[in-house]
C-alpha cells in the first residue's frame, strides 16, 4: 500500500485505515496493513481459540486469520460482503475479518485520547485510543494484545536475555509503551533482569515532559536517565517525534533512545535514524534489547 506518512520524520501524525466490525468503527494504523482482500473460506486449525478462524495461503505464504467479530463480540451487517486485512507486525503476518473498510483517516497524534478503563468492558479492555472525527470517533485497537490472548509468545519473546551486571541495577530507565498490556510485560522483563530503577508511561508527551524536566536538576543528564525505551505508536506524541524532541536538545540528546516497536522494518527503521534513534528493536525480540541494554549503559 502507498504511503507518504511513512517517509517523513517526527511529524506526530499517522494514517488510520478505518473499518466496521458490525456497524462500530475501529482503526489500524496502516503501517502495519500489507493489503485488503475479500473474504475466502478458511482452512480451520483442531483446538484452536474460537477467535482464531482459520489459515489460508494466498501467494504461497500461510496467514492465520483472528475474526474480529469473535472478539469484539459483535454480529457481522453483511457477511457475504466481509473483507480481510492482511497485516505485518511483531515479525508475522496475520489477517483480521472484519465487515468492511470505510477510508483512511491522516490524524494527528495529540487529537488520540487514552480510552477510559472500564472493568468489563470487552473492547475498553483492548483500545489503545479514541480517535475524534467530525462526525463520529474511531477506536484504535491494541492489536499485540488481540494477537498475544490468542498466542502469547507472539508479543513477547525473552529468549537469550542475560542478568545486567549489579553495579548497572541502579540504572534509571524510562519505558514509553500504550499497551498497558506491554506496558508491564517490558517493566517485569526488565526487573526480572536485574534492572531496579524503571519508570513507565503510556504516551509519548507525559515521557517528555518527565524526561524534560530532569534538565532543571543540572549535572550530568545521564546520572538521572539512563535511557529511553520506546514504541513508536502512541497517544499524544508517538516515538518518532517524541525521540526527535529529545534529539535536538542540547542538553536530553545524550540520552540514548531505543525504539521497540511491533513497526520496524527497512522503511520505519529508517525514519528512526532520521530522528535520531541510537537503536531499533523489533517485537517480540525483549531479549535482544535487553542484552544491549547489558552492554550499552
Amino acid at each position: 500500500m502507498e504511503n507518504n506518512i511513512l517517509l517523513e520524520s517526527g511529524t506526530n501524525e499517522l494514517e488510520v485505515l478505518e473499518f466496521t466490525v458490525g456497524t462500530q468503527s475501529f482503526g489500524i494504523n496502516i503501517a502495519k496493513v500489507n493489503e485488503i482482500m475479500n473474504y475466502r473460506p478458511l482452512v480451520s486449525v483442531p483446538d484452536s481459540p474460537p477467535e482464531f478462524e482459520g489459515v489460508f495461503t494466498p501467494r504461497d505464504k500461510i496467514i492465520s486469520v483472528i475474526d474480529l467479530h469473535k472478539v469484539l463480540k459483535k454480529e457481522s451487517t453483511d457477511s457475504t460482503h466481509d473483507l480481510l486485512i492482511i497485516c505485518s507486525f511483531n515479525q508475522m503476518d496475520v489477517g483480521f475479518h472484519v465487515s468492511s473498510v470505510k477510508g483512511i483517516q491522516r490524524i494527528s497524534w495529540e487529537d488520540i485520547e487514552k480510552p477510559p478503563r472500564i472493568s468489563g468492558d470487552g473492547v475498553n479492555n483492548i483500545a489503545t485510543g479514541i480517535a475524534k472525527l467530525s462526525d463520529r470517533i474511531i477506536l484504535i485497537l491494541d492489536f499485540e494484545k488481540i494477537v498475544s490472548d490468542i498466542n502469547r509468545s507472539a508479543v513477547i519473546d525473552a529468549t537469550g536475555a542475560t542478568e545486567v551486571d549489579s553495579s548497572k541495577a541502579d540504572k534509571h530507565i524510562v519505558i514509553a509503551e500504550d499497551s498497558p498490556f506491554l506496558n508491564k510485560l517490558i517493566q517485569n522483563t526488565l526487573l526480572d533482569a536485574g534492572y531496579q530503577n524503571v519508570v513507565s508511561f503510556d504516551n509519548g508527551k507525559d515521557a517528555w515532559d518527565y524526561i524534560s524536566g530532569h534538565k532543571e536538576v543540572g549535572g550530568d543528564i545521564l546520572d538521572q536517565v539512563s535511557c529511553l525505551i520506546s514504541d513508536i505508536e502512541m497517544p499524544k506524541m508517538d516515538g518518532h517525534h517524541l525521540t526527535k524532541l529529545i534529539k535536538d536538545d542540547e542538553v536530553l540528546k545524550r540520552i540514548p533512545v531505543y525504539l521497540f516497536s511491533s513497526l520496524i522494518n527497512d522503511q520505519m527503521r529508517k525514519k528512526g535514524e532520521s530522528v535520531g534513534a541510537d537503536a531499533q528493536f523489533s517485537k517480540p525480540q525483549i531479549g535482544a534489547l535487553i542484552n544491549y541494554l547489558n552492554e550499552h549503559i
